[in-house]
């Protein structure tokens, strides 16, 4: 099992367009050691042609670009993109739907219940959609925490699980969300048994979670905010953490207290553009490499065999 990192940062990427926080600042003067990053997503392959788009970031078209993989090889309008799962209906996970509109058949799709819901409705990406190729949609149920598989993938096995979450502000589960409005998936190597659980977005730590985790081989998990209040901190928004479904990486319950006895390899990933992990020389940076943990960079790629 391969995976490739497309994106690795949060909405907006870094630096964020409009964005003047030291980070970006930084960034575009080049006066702090960063790299910039596009917007959170994966793409994964079991060692066949096929990949499976794990969210598809409003920077899609980019992120293609540097994986030549799956660009098209095969026909004259060709792509090795055989399906797609999105793990909520955040923007940041779902607006490069569109730029697949003209996919060479229909676009099977992988969501729960209530993310369908959410993109036939208040952000009806599906069913504009429905005036191109059009979309196939494949019901995750993980409630239910049932296993599937992607067709085109038989060497993976995708096992779903809730997680504590946020649903998006165009939802009408805005601050009471479903169960399902936030799904972590583990992507299991059926021949060597290898496990990679992948959590973009998350806001607590459940029994659940913490099973996924300690059974893992690789966590690719949340890694939005160094600090709740960081975004009021930089100036940037009123908004906490918490109350945008991320758990940061310090204060209660954060992740390095979380991710630092875990034995699998510790990757951050959709990190916030305002987070001082950006920056390779600060004193939080020296804090993860000491714990061992890792961050995710575009095109970043993890083999799991």
């Amino acid at each position: 099992m391969k995976i490739f990192v497309l994106g690795s940062g949060a909405g907006g990427g870094f630096p964020q367009w409009n964005c003047n926080c030291p980070n970006c600042s930084g960034l575009r003067a080049g006066t702090i050691d960063a790299t910039p990053r596009t917007q959170s997503s994966l793409a994964i392959n079991d060692g066949s042609e096929d990949w499976l788009l794990v969210n598809a970031s409003p920077d899609l078209r980019a992120q293609l670009e540097i994986c030549p993989a799956l660009q098209p090889a095969r026909a004259v309008r060709d792509t090795a993109i055989c399906a797609v799962l999105i793990v909520d209906a955040q923007i940041d996970h779902t607006t490069g739907l569109m730029t697949l509109r003209e996919h060479t058949k229909r676009l099977p799709v992988y969501c729960t219940p209530s993310v369908h819901s959410d993109l036939t409705s208040g952000y009806p990406l599906f069913t504009v959609l429905e005036h191109f190729r059009g979309v196939d949609w494949h019901p995750v149920d993980a409630i239910g925490r049932t296993a599937f598989q992607i067709p085109e993938l038989p060497g993976i096995e995708l096992q779903p699980i809730p997680l504590p979450g946020e649903a998006p502000p165009y939802s009408p589960r805005r601050h009471q969300p479903a169960e399902d409005d936030t799904i972590g998936i583990t992507f299991v190597d059926r021949a060597s048994g290898k496990r990679v659980f992948y959590a973009p977005g998350l806001g607590g730590w459940t029994d659940l979670v913490i099973e996924q985790a300690q059974q893992a081989d690789v966590v690719l998990i949340d890694g939005t905010l160094w600090k709740d209040d960081e975004l009021a901190d930089r100036g940037a928004a009123d908004k906490t953490g918490q109350e945008m479904g991320h758990l940061a990486q310090t204060g209660e319950d954060g992740m390095l207290d979380r991710l630092a006895p875990l034995s699998a390899r510790k990757i951050l990933i959709h990190i916030n553009n305002t987070n001082p992990i950006l920056d390779a020389a600060s004193p939080e940076r020296s804090k993860l490499d000491a714990a061992g943990i890792e961050i995710a960079f575009d095109g970043m790629e993890i083999d799991v065999a």
